[in-house]
């Protein structure tokens, strides 16, 4: 795509990109045009300021990393949303994760996000529990240690041998769809 037609989600993209390599200092009108090979002119065209851009960057990483997903669980067939979920939460760290939550701890409006997706994702996951038929209490108790789960195998730095990984994803489809 030529410089000059580059979209916001161009920009949006290339901010998760960099986020993941680099970090929060790297959300900046400057190393993300060089980055891109285009002038500041062109975040400037799409973003008021680095804040207008910290917002947008939030509100797309909400889209790809919680809404696309629960969309796309959404039309499993029965019984097959949980399974699917943890395959796909478990397999690969997703890039942005980690230097999401980095970035919490030193912005109190990255916290709000931070905190909104956690509530949103364990919310999604106690639903799916409900509708499993676990009680209420239950369901959300459990989606609460599933989620602490994956927040702990994103901040891990050593990664498991793949059938390992395996074991443990088959390991914690049990424990959600155990019966009381």
């Amino acid at each position: 795509m030529p410089a000059d037609q580059l979209s916001a989600k161009d920009w949006l993209r290339q901010g998760l990109k960099a986020l993941a390599r680099s970090g929060f200092t790297a959300l900046k009108a400057e190393p993300l045009a060089k980055a891109m090979g285009v002038s500041r002119g062109s975040f400037y065209w799409h973003f008021a300021d680095v804040d207008a851009y910290h917002a947008a960057l939030l509100k797309y990483w909400r889209e790809v990393s919680a809404e696309r997903i629960i969309a796309d669980l959404e039309a499993a067939p029965d019984g097959a949303a949980l399974p699917q979920l943890f395959r796909r939460a478990f397999h690969a760290k997703p890039p942005a994760e980690t230097a999401i939550r980095s970035w919490a701890a030193h912005n109190p409006a990255v916290r709000k996000a931070v905190d909104a997706i956690d509530t949103r994702r364990m919310s999604y996951i106690a639903s799916v529990l409900m509708k499993s038929g676990l009680p209420d209490r239950t369901a959300r108790a459990r989606a609460r240690v599933l989620y602490w789960t994956f927040v702990g195998f994103v901040l891990m730095e050593k990664p498991l041998r793949q059938p390992q990984q395996e074991a443990v994803i088959d390991e914690l489809i049990r424990f959600a769809q155990a019966k009381e």
